[in-house]
């Protein structure tokens, strides 16, 4: 081959090569396996939420047609339930049906969850109705579990509800007053600080009528949740307090465990947290 005919080869490969690159394949979106989106119209709420299912990975094994799972409920799906996904995506942590709650069709999703999650009306959040938690519970209760438990092979006996920052404040709440509605709570960063500390006079009101508080409870809040490091409130305070609470009562029934987690803040603790909650569940559930 000559020399100039070789040249015209390499340039022409050379230009073949950079137009590959600069224009890439079609990409196409990523899909979590084994997932589904539900939309449930509520009639308790008068209100659409989408509802996120993701099953284990051995769920349709046909050895496996008659085994039950533990079922964990996760609310600010848009969120929770992609990082749930991840925790839950090699097979030792894949024990559970993963359900997201998501945020009501047609509204943002910083107010839809705001109302949802505080469980009393607190008039100094100007911007956002507060208080909807009691009928967000019941539209928890009355819809979905009944869609997850005639869908699909839910064990009702191992519900898991798990929550962060006000979705953790939540899921104290309900661990004070509808305890029997799950068995295990995880609950990383909660805003216990939600209308000057309320949950502590609930948790008072408690102690004062209740013994037993039959329920397995994993709180987690990062280090670095403090007035110091930047926060309006401070989640490490309020997260010892509450664990002095709950452990000076000596509750029948409940087992707790918490932490303060090095290194993180309220952006980061809910991964770490909900992985080892969900360790000390799966210990639980064996």
């Amino acid at each position: 081959m000559k020399l100039s005919s070789l040249k015209s080869v390499v340039l022409c490969l050379l230009l073949c090569s950079g137009y590959a690159q600069a224009n890439p394949p079609e990409s196409t979106s990523f899909e979590i396996q084994r997932s589904s989106v539900i939309t449930l119209q509520s009639k308790v709420l008068d209100r659409t939420y989408d509802i996120y299912v993701k099953l284990p990975y051995d769920y349709h094994l046909p050895a496996n047609k008659t085994k039950t799972y533990p079922v964990l409920y996760l609310n600010d799906g848009p969120y929770t339930f992609k990082v749930a996904a991840g925790v839950t995506h090699l097979r030792p942590m894949d024990k559970v049906i993963v359900v997201g709650i998501s945020f009501a069709h047609g509204e943002n999703g910083q107010f839809s969850r705001v109302r949802d999650l505080t469980p009393v009306v607190d008039m100094s959040w100007k911007k956002y109705q507060t208080g909807g938690a009691p009928q967000y519970l019941s539209f928890i209760e009355k819809e979905v579990f009944s869609f997850i438990e005639q869908n699909y092979r839910a064990n009702p006996r191992q519900r898991i509800l798990t929550g962060q920052s006000l979705g953790g404040s939540f899921g104290a709440w309900v661990l004070l007053t509808r305890p029997e509605l799950f068995s295990h709570y995880i609950l990383t960063s909660p805003s216990l600080w939600f209308k000057q500390d309320w949950i502590f006079d609930l948790e008072q009101d408690y102690a004062d009528n209740n013994n037993l508080l039959k329920a397995n409870v994993y709180m987690a809040t990062g280090a670095l949740e403090t007035l110091q490091q930047g926060m309006s409130q401070d989640m490490v305070g309020g997260h010892r307090k509450f664990a002095e609470r709950l452990r000076s009562r000596q509750y029948q029934g409940l087992i707790f465990s918490e932490e303060i987690i090095e290194g993180t803040d309220h952006y980061s603790t809910f991964p770490v947290g909900l992985t080892k909650g969900l360790m000390l569940v799966y210990q639980d559930i064996q």
